[in-house]
């Protein structure tokens, strides 16, 4: 058993973890998010769904690419650490504040800022993810993050997403996918300990030529 699940390092599994409570709490939403914008948002039409869905692409799709070269560009991983926990942050507060969204401006900024809080959440992610990959074990782990993260914590998401909106109503659930939002942001603190501090390069020296004196 232990030659066929090899051991993983704590980072690999923080976020692996983390991850897969985040993507099973925003799991919940493709079942309800086209329903919720067309029968609760006054106004609203199943082409606002596709402008809303637009916003948040782009915005993510535009910013992650300047976040991603500012923290490559700083050196230890103390940036990539602090741009997570703020995304993860944002991500919360946003897809909370949807529950009182009343018109369909409402649904754009808000997709905008969870654009926003994406962009400064995915970059540093992967960043870290790959820096921390135990070598000899990328594929295996990348393939854990695959089939647990991602697939596993969609399925779960996807299903009871439709369970807990029949249940509480569409409204309701969005302060939940937040709570599980803000309980993922939370596991990332603990990866605080194995990050690697800001470096401060060294001054270079100057070299002088003594061959005259």
């Amino acid at each position: 058993m232990q030659q066929w699940f090899p051991k993983i390092n704590q980072v690999i599994l923080i976020i692996v973890f983390a991850d897969f409570i985040l993507i099973t709490a925003f799991g919940f939403l493709p079942p309800i998010f086209a329903v919720f914008i067309t029968e609760q948002i006054p106004g609203a039409t199943v082409a606002t769904v596709g402008f809303a869905l637009t916003v948040y692409w782009m915005t993510k799709s535009v910013l992650q690419l300047f976040v991603a070269r500012f923290i490559d560009r700083a050196r230890g991983e103390i940036d990539d650490f602090y741009f997570m926990i703020m995304g993860g942050l944002i991500s919360s507060v946003v897809i909370t504040l949807y529950y009182f969204a009343a018109a369909t401006w409402h649904v754009y900024v808000l997709g905008f800022m969870l654009g926003l809080g994406d962009a400064m959440l995915v970059p540093p992610f992967y960043a870290i993810f790959t820096r921390h990959i135990d070598k000899g074990k990328e594929g295996f782990e990348w393939a854990l993050y695959s089939s647990f993260s991602l697939g596993a914590g969609s399925a779960l998401g996807g299903a009871l997403g439709g369970i807990f909106a029949t249940l509480v109503g569409f409204r309701a659930m969005f302060p939940l996918i937040g709570m599980l939002s803000f309980l993922a942001t939370v596991m990332i603190l603990f990866l605080k300990p194995y990050i690697a501090p800001k470096i401060t390069p060294a001054p270079a020296r100057i070299f002088i030529d003594k061959k005259g004196t």
